[in-house]
């Protein structure tokens, strides 16, 4: 099968497309024909190496221990292994599993669902991790209730997209942060407002918010806080460009500290990928309240490209690899 593989460590250079053995399903497994592969931010941190903490939580120390690139799945079921009672061959799903940048891939079938009826292999690959991590920061870590005031910074992204129409979706007053030319994109998105932070401080501007999602990962933690209200929750989705070491992890471990020392709760959302997410997601896109935005699809060959307009951060939504 073709698939696009790294050796070591490094920018998108590495990444090549190369004929190689098909992978052989194993118990518990399910073997999946992929139709389309999402690129999300923990793409290139694989990809890099990035910062070093990734290396140390096991993904290989010099070089990356799965070779094949992607972790966002849509396809179709090619066979199951033992014990798998979810799927049959034939069964149209997404999910998550390493080395989603390929024509087949194995998956464990907990962290696979069926696709929504409504939405194409692209928008379901699209959701697999995005969608259910701007689900678990908007449910679980944010308990967004109805009437609540939610500020989504980094709207425009791939979590932050699927964040404002989920938070919408619970019943909440939304304002997106995002750049200039992301603006009316989430105001698409069903923000019922939008900051644009090259020409607003959201922090100054006097607003406070009951429930903050920071999807977008580079703003000290002293500065959200002027946002919160007294006993509001601040939730940090990922961390980016915080350096080579820790890549701006040290926000997530400082929250819970902060939390010890005021009535607002600030935490740190580490997204678990299971079939029970992925099922509500797929009912929340199927019932047409979340709507997976896709910017830019790419063949396979071109997965480098694809991840390089990733982080250029100009993309509305979504970023897709076709195979």
């Amino acid at each position: 099968m073709k698939a696009i593989v790294q050796d070591v460590y490094g920018t998108a250079d590495v990444l090549a497309l190369r004929d190689i053995a098909r992978p052989v399903v194993r118990d518990g497994e399910v073997l999946v024909s992929v139709r389309a592969a999402g690129v999300e931010q923990g793409v290139w941190h694989l990809m890099t190496g990035l910062p070093y903490l990734v290396r140390l939580f096991g993904y290989g120390l010099k070089k990356p221990k799965v070779s094949v690139r992607g972790r966002e799945v849509a396809g179709v079921v090619e066979a199951v292994g033992a014990g798998v009672t979810r799927f049959k061959a034939g069964d149209e799903v997404f999910g998550t599993s390493e080395g989603s940048f390929a024509e087949f891939v194995c998956a464990k079938e907990g962290r696979l669902a069926r696709k929504p009826r409504n939405l194409p292999f692209e928008g379901a690959a699209a959701a697999a991790i995005s969608g259910v991590t701007a689900l678990q920061a908007v449910r679980d870590s944010g308990q967004v209730t109805v009437g609540q005031k939610v500020l989504v910074i980094g709207a425009g992204g791939g979590v932050g997209s699927f964040a404002v129409q989920i938070a919408k979706a619970f019943g909440a007053d939304v304002t997106g942060v995002c750049s200039t030319g992301k603006v009316e994109f989430v105001r698409s998105l069903g923000a019922d407002a939008v900051i644009d932070y090259t020409r607003e401080d959201f922090a100054a501007a006097g607003a406070q918010y009951d429930v903050i999602l920071d999807t977008a990962g580079n703003r000290p933690l002293s500065v959200l806080k002027r946002a919160l209200a007294p006993r509001a929750t601040l939730v940090l989705v990922g961390g980016e460009n915080g350096g080579n070491l820790t890549g701006g992890f040290e926000r997530s471990l400082a929250a819970p500290l902060l939390s010890l020392f005021s009535r607002q709760k600030y935490k740190s959302l580490v997204s678990r990928e299971t079939y029970l997410d992925l099922e509500a997601l797929a009912s929340l896109i199927e019932a047409g309240s979340v709507k997976p935005a896709v910017d830019k699809v790419f063949p396979l060959a071109e997965a480098p490209a694809a991840v390089r307009y990733l982080r250029e951060g100009r993309s509305l939504g979504k970023v897709v690899v076709r195979i």
